[in-house]
């Protein structure tokens, strides 16, 4: 690596990548802590596990119907304006969910979430292939997503002494849960408006021979990828790879959320633990996978492999959801389960190495978002099927396999689309 490549891709690390991530932490516990709150909100107002898991999942009915226009809205009026703008009123309306009083009431707020958030992660997807050069990318993409599982490994115990504030001011723990944890979105909102640059050109902390370095090479790479793959962002919402990754993602997707949303409940189902307790043993599993993610993508990056490293995270997310499926004992279960942690968050960031090295311009733009928004609907498939077989078998062993054998359909799509190897190839010709 030469000097000014190490220097620019440091300085651009160094002052993109900590604020992305504690945005991202912020978003996903804003996302998730419904997992927390799910048992004590369930009793009090009524829910079954059924109504529970849909109205968990309609989240991601609005995110799949807004994610294109909105990442549209982004390459148009800019990362800074437009994330910022998202975060505001995900804070807002996740603060909203305190005073849900019935089944319709929590549907419509988690509706209205949806719509807000839409755009966010794959904004940042985008954003990222605006100013880091595809070699870097899996790594990137690794950190920046690894405030996925670091916000269930903080945000759990957290959420545990939050959920005991029941009672305060009149208020349940839940209420407390959903208030407490909106207040940094709402905050980060002038940080992202104050801090984060557009593109490389607006980067007044790079010097000119960093900038044109820069510049040059995501120039250069675009036309690489151009000349092997050329879609508009309108042919992209149709283009057989691009729906196909949707549902590649869609099958880590659905363990991912299903694990989420259901997870704390399972745990409180061994019997005797209170809710600091199970908030330690529900961070376990995302802790191992947030050490796997950071390893997983620098070894991806560094063999310039991107198939095998997400065959073999997915078939880790099958045995894994099947022996958990199959084990009734607390720890070999959360043993099992902590596998399909590690296949899950290796292959999160691994997998979008694929598409940007597909799509470029306002076709990844689209494409990115289109891909995300398929994936996504796995939100709302996977907590609801799982709500509602649970409700039905009165266990969670069919549910658990059911989130298995999604990630068995991924591994197939995979094995038919394939990577092509030549845009980050000629990416490193590039470079060199």
């Amino acid at each position: 690596m030469n000097s000014i490549e190490q220097r620019t891709v440091s300085k651009v690390s160094w002052r993109l990548l900590p604020l992305l991530m504690v945005s991202y932490f912020v978003a996903y516990l804003d996302r998730v802590n419904l997992g927390f709150a799910g048992a004590s909100m369930s009793k009090d107002l009524g829910f079954t596990a059924a109504i529970f898991g849909s109205a968990a999942g309609i989240f991601f009915i609005a995110y799949f119907l807004f994610e294109v226009p909105s990442n549209l809205a982004l390459e148009r009026f800019g990362a800074r304006r437009w994330i910022a703008r998202i975060m505001f009123s995900w804070g807002l309306i996740s603060a909203a969910q305190a005073w849900v009083g019935g089944a319709t009431s929590f549907n419509v707020i988690r509706f209205l979430l949806g719509i807000a958030e839409a755009g966010f992660f794959p904004g940042v997807i985008f954003y990222i292939t605006l100013w880091f050069p595809a070699a870097y990318r899996a790594r990137i993409v690794g950190w920046f997503m690894f405030a996925i599982p670091i916000s269930t490994v903080i945000g759990s115990p957290i959420s545990g002494f939050i959920l005991n504030m029941e009672g305060v001011n009149g208020m349940h723990g839940w209420q407390w849960l959903f208030i407490l944890e909106a207040v940094p979105a709402l905050v980060l909102t002038f940080f992202v408006l104050l801090y984060l640059p557009d593109r490389p050109k607006d980067a007044k902390w790079l010097t000119t021979e960093e900038r044109d370095w820069l510049q040059g090479t995501l120039e250069a790479e675009r036309r690489n990828r151009e000349s092997i793959h050329k879609i508009s962002w309108t042919q992209s919402l149709f283009n057989w790879r691009v729906i196909a990754l949707g549902f590649v993602y869609m099958g880590i997707t659905v363990p991912l959320y299903g694990l989420g949303f259901f997870l704390p409940q399972i745990i409180k189902g061994f019997g005797g633990l209170g809710n600091v307790e199970i908030g330690f043993i529900n961070a376990f599993p995302y802790l191992i996978g947030a050490i796997a993610m950071l390893f997983w993508t620098r070894w991806s990056d560094a063999t310039k492999e991107r198939k095998v490293f997400l065959l073999i995270p997915l078939a880790c997310i099958f045995v894994g959801l099947v022996a958990a499926a199959e084990i009734s004992a607390p720890i070999p279960k959360m043993a099992a389960v902590t596998l399909a942690a590690f296949g899950i968050f290796a292959a999160l960031p691994v997998f979008w190495t694929v598409p940007t090295a597909l799509l470029s311009g306002v076709a990844a733009a689209a494409g990115i978002a289109w891909i995300n928004s398929i994936g996504n609907l796995g939100g709302y498939i996977g907590p609801t099927i799982f709500g509602m077989l649970k409700d039905k078998m009165g266990n969670d062993f069919y549910a658990v396999l059911f989130l298995a054998l999604l990630s068995v359909v991924a591994f197939a799509l995979v094995l038919v689309i394939g990577h092509d190897k030549r845009a980050e190839l000629g990416a490193q010709a590039v470079r060199a």
